[in-house]
């Protein structure tokens, strides 16, 4: 689904909103006011609130997908980079988009949306499905075991990122960190989260530490 700028500048608005108030503490006119727009553009466009976050869904959804989909295609790639390349993707995606992912992390735990929560569904299948190929891609060449539990794997890394996001606040002060600026502080955990979920995935595809 293709967006416009003034579209997609709606719903990044919209997003953030959201992330800070919730999606029902969050009215049309909020959001018209924080985009700059009035509120007959937001229906033109979307039509409704709810319709809004479904296209917000779709919109991050899609650019997901393509850029898995790149990875797999890359033929310059090892079945180990594409792997390396997928989990810095994923890292890089939950830190520049930590308004998604609360927003995301609502309507999961929430469910009071079946049309969105549809759409969740769908995401993480299309996703997972992407990533199968490119570890059965691997374990056809030899370079990855058999027997790996994918959705396991998935859950791992996904859980793993979210776990570090949303608790980033009681990491930095568990280790001291308070007074790093904060633009460091997401460099830092970005390398660790980094370092620490390859040598994971290489222990569990390769059987080797």
């Amino acid at each position: 689904m293709d967006f416009n700028d003034k579209q997609i500048q709606i719903m990044e608005t919209a997003e953030e909103l959201f992330a800070e108030k919730g999606f029902s503490g969050t009215s049309v006119r909020d959001i018209a006011d924080a985009a700059d727009v009035n509120v007959a553009m937001i229906s033109y466009y979307f039509g409704s609130k709810e319709k809004m976050l479904e296209s917000l869904f779709n919109y991050r959804s899609a650019s997901t997908m393509l850029k898995l989909e790149s990875m797999y295609n890359n033929t310059a790639l090892s079945p180990m980079e594409k792997v390396h390349q997928m989990i810095d993707y994923y890292i890089d995606k939950f830190l520049n988009q930590q308004c998604f992912h609360k927003v995301m992390m609502r309507e999961q735990v929430g469910n009071h949306r079946h049309t969105i929560a549809g759409l969740i569904q769908d995401y993480k299948k299309r996703n997972q499905g992407l990533v199968k190929q490119l570890i059965h891609e691997g374990q056809k060449t030899g370079a990855f075991v058999k027997n790996v539990d994918i959705p396991l794997l998935m859950t791992t890394l996904v859980g793993t990122v979210s776990h570090m996001v949303t608790t980033q606040h009681s990491y930095k002060e568990i280790n001291n960190l308070q007074a790093m600026p904060d633009d460091q502080f997401q460099k830092l955990i970005r390398k660790k989260l980094s370092t620490h979920l390859k040598f994971i995935f290489k222990a569990i595809l390769t059987h080797e530490a």
